[in-house]
């Protein structure tokens, strides 16, 4: 068996990248997930104060209650965050005027990844920057991407860790349960 394991983990280790295998390493030497502090579903989100990436302008997270907030977290070298940026766009293009805000915050350390990316996978939705780390700390970021779906109230009534295809309808399904519950009018202030 233990023969079998080895032969196993050598393939999967191979198939990894550099950066990759960091962050494997750096998840199987933390502590034990039970130690760890995220939000949970009923959970009130935390006021976070994001940059844009596009513009210098400062937004709070608290600013956009009375909309239902899809917020994404992801990183330029995650490979199922390329493959949920045209999902958010779909998302944003088809809800935006029933109250849906999509809001990717990037988690880079170096912000031109992060552009070179927007690049090769546009965002038609508002991208902003947590360069303090305390929206991600706050709701204890596991994986990448992390998403939140967020009630008109400003309680987390959805979480989703990674991201495949084969989830967009139920995630489409999600955010119109949450549309239609309540269609109070739009927040006067935007994250565009």
């Amino acid at each position: 068996m233990s023969k079998l394991f080895q032969q196993i983990s050598q393939q999967f280790f191979k198939k990894l990248n550099w950066k990759q295998s960091l962050l494997l390493v750096a998840l199987l030497s933390a502590p034990p997930l039970q130690t760890l502090q995220s939000a949970e579903i009923g959970e009130e989100v935390s006021s976070c104060v994001l940059e844009q990436l596009s513009k210098t302008n400062q937004h709070n997270l608290k600013n956009l209650e009375n909309d239902v907030i899809y917020l994404d977290f992801w990183a330029s070298w995650c490979p199922p965050c390329a493959k949920s940026f045209p999902f958010l766009n779909e998302l944003h293009s088809s809800y935006q005027s029933d109250g849906l805000k999509v809001v990717a915050i990037n988690l880079d350390e170096n912000i031109e990844d992060a552009k070179k990316f927007l690049t090769r996978f546009p965002a038609d939705f508002p991208v902003a920057l947590d360069f303090s780390k305390q929206c991600a700390k706050e709701l204890g970021i596991l994986a990448m991407p992390s998403s939140y779906l967020i009630d008109r109230q400003g309680v987390i009534r959805h979480i989703h860790l990674g991201f495949r295809s084969s989830q967009a309808p139920e995630l489409r399904r999600q955010v119109e349960q949450l549309l239609s519950k309540s269609m109070l009018s739009s927040s006067s202030t935007h994250f565009e």
